[in-house]
């Protein structure tokens, strides 16, 4: 989600073409959440420039039987995005819909949308990246939720190496509290983490620790954590 913020010119994000990336990590982790009950995960996904600005995206992670997601063997995440370059500032605004395949059949899905806005800002090689991300109420998960970040990320100089933080608060209205807990299992919570990452070519890897103020019992797959990932970008 953070590099979703740094975005080239929407001329030149036009002009690149299609970008393919092939990604293998030891754990599926979003906003400190585990999606992977902590296994190790090969994710594909594709960018499709169709309008300067304005890709249209899609994602498969595999999950293997996800109890957090009804028993889902994949996730796909689907939708766009559209970004503007104005001087030092990015304006980024995203839709998603999220699929859960091989979940449960409970008669009303497991699959949701959200929407999301990110204002980024660069100063020499640092970047700060604000954002904003919401699903409406929804059967999926159980009531609404509002996810709020803050990012930092710096390349430092003369390396192939770039360290990055963030700390993002999760909250939103429950109707459903088993369907809530897929996002939400203990309620509002916060989440953080820092890491570093090596790009050289086609080729990155990285390791990020994440965390949350999740507390036991309900810390299972939300506590502290050391991801590794390596990928490669076609």
């Amino acid at each position: 989600m953070l590099l979703a913020g740094h975005v080239a010119p929407a001329a030149a994000q036009y002009a690149a073409g299609p970008t393919i990336t092939l990604e293998a990590a030891s754990d599926e982790r979003r906003r400190g959440l585990s999606w992977s009950d902590g296994d190790p995960v090969l994710r594909g996904s594709v960018s499709v420039p169709v309008a300067p600005g304005l890709s249209l995206d899609g994602a498969a992670t595999t999950l293997w039987g996800s109890d957090r997601h009804g028993g889902a063997d994949a996730v796909l995440d689907l939708g766009g995005t559209y970004a503007r370059q104005l001087g030092g500032l990015r304006l980024t605004a995203e839709g998603r819909y999220h699929i859960f395949p091989g979940a449960a059949d409970s008669g009303d899905g497991w699959g949701y949308g959200e929407m999301g806005a990110i204002a980024g800002f660069s100063l020499g090689p640092a970047s700060l990246d604000l954002g904003a991300r919401y699903a409406p109420r929804q059967s999926g998960i159980g009531g609404d939720n509002l996810y709020l970040s803050s990012s930092a990320a710096v390349g430092i100089p003369g390396t192939p190496l770039t360290v990055s933080g963030h700390v993002g608060r999760s909250s939103g209205g429950t109707r459903d509290p088993l369907r809530a807990a897929r996002l939400r299992p203990a309620g509002d919570y916060w989440d953080h983490g820092v890491a570093l990452d090596w790009y050289r070519g086609r080729w990155s890897a990285g390791l990020r620790y994440a965390d949350t103020d999740i507390d036991a019992p309900d810390s299972a797959h939300a506590g502290a954590t050391l991801i590794a990932r390596v990928g490669l970008t076609l």
